[in-house]
């Protein structure tokens, strides 16, 4: 008897499963029409359908979930880290006003053209240097940037997520992308596992 009820379960378990397979695939269907068309074209049944089957037992939301927040916790990161350099630049922009300032008015009338010209050199190396540094910032940050795009592409492919893989291509980027939007959309409706309302 145990035996059959076990069997009960399980197929009760599985019918489960497959109602919320086909709950969670209807939802992605009818959020795929608000995409552009060039996209709609690109998410066959086949990738919704793979999809709705990662979505399942909700651990996929999760890790997107811990993605975003990682992904948050990195831009505030590395946007302060931007910040604090154009600060540095501001404060040595203006010791360097106040250096010149100071050298003038104690510079004889005859000297101050070539003491002009030589503060003119020092402020175009000084902004060269400024430039340069914020030039190294903006490729770290778009270096790390791209490292956490593949590092939450790899995360997903691992996850078992349809249509993620490690990538540059823009149009698979853009693709992606949509797929995460349609995810977190589906987790704004509340249809995480275990909850029946979409």
């Amino acid at each position: 008897m145990d035996r059959y009820a076990g069997a009960f379960e399980e197929a009760v378990d599985g019918t489960r499963q497959q109602e919320r397979h086909y709950q969670l695939l209807s939802a992605l269907q009818s959020l795929v029409k608000e995409l552009p068309s060039s996209f709609q074209q690109r998410l066959s049944y086949t990738t919704l359908s793979d999809l709705a089957l990662a979505l399942l037992d909700g651990t996929v939301f999760e890790i997107v979930q811990g993605l975003l927040e990682i992904q948050h916790l990195t831009e505030k990161s590395l946007y302060n880290q931007r910040l604090r350099l154009q600060n540095e630049h501001r404060v040595l922009r203006q010791a360097l006003r106040q250096k010149h300032q100071e050298a003038q008015q104690a510079c004889r009338p005859h000297n101050l053209p070539m003491l002009e010209a030589a503060q003119q050199r020092e402020q175009e190396a000084m902004e060269h240097r400024i430039r340069e540094e914020q030039r190294a910032m903006d490729q770290k940050i778009i270096l790390e940037l791209d490292r956490k795009v593949a590092d939450q592409q790899s995360t997903l492919e691992k996850a078992g997520v349809a249509g993620f893989y490690v990538t540059t291509n823009p149009q698979e980027l853009t693709l992606q992308m949509n797929l995460l939007e349609l995810i977190r959309k589906l987790q704004q409706r509340g249809c995480q596992a275990g909850k029946a309302a979409l």
